[in-house]
């Protein structure tokens, strides 16, 4: 009898224990809930995106994960181009973080902030030539609560800037 009531008190022990470590490390995840966190938010949602002569490019579905610390991005053209982006905003950077990646092998690894009306991110990547270049790519939610999407590279570091992009996102209905 000593033998099983030994056996049942370490059961009870180390799941209790299992039960205060696991609430523990839970409240411990990081709360995703601040201004700055929300300040990509104009973002989500299920859009057509098209191009500056009106024509529809594509569908970017954006929604918010992992309790709101992440804004996932699921872009795909009619041409079977796909494309997706992590966007987190980083409390102990105090910025913006987007990693891109696509079906053609692309990676972008970018950063920057909202400045109070665009979300505004850079960094560093390669022209197909193999040059270094800087992407720049510009968020701005407009009075029509549509968004404005518009990708840059400089070759000169800053100096000039080419458009690659400039997309008009419409909020499906």
């Amino acid at each position: 009898m000593q033998i099983q009531l030994t056996n049942v008190m370490r059961i009870i022990i180390r799941s209790s224990v299992f039960f205060i470590i696991s609430i523990l490390s839970f409240s411990g995840f990081a709360a995703c809930d601040s201004p700055a966190h929300k300040q990509f938010d104009f973002w989500l949602g299920t859009w057509d995106v098209y191009s500056t002569q009106n024509k529809l490019v594509g569908v970017n579905k954006i929604t918010s994960q992992l309790n709101g610390c992440i804004l996932k991005e699921d872009y795909t053209t009619p041409s079977g181009y796909q494309g997706q982006s992590f966007n987190i905003y980083d409390s102990n950077n105090q910025q913006w973080h987007q990693t891109w990646v696509d079906n053609s092998g692309l990676l972008l690894s970018l950063n920057g902030s909202f400045d109070g009306h665009s979300m505004i991110l850079e960094g560093p990547g390669k022209s197909t030539k193999g040059d270094n270049i800087v992407h720049r790519i510009t968020w701005t939610a407009s009075a029509d609560n549509n968004v404005r999407q518009h990708w840059e590279s400089s070759q000169d570091n800053g100096k000039s800037w080419t458009t690659l992009f400039d997309g008009k996102y419409v909020k499906r209905k």
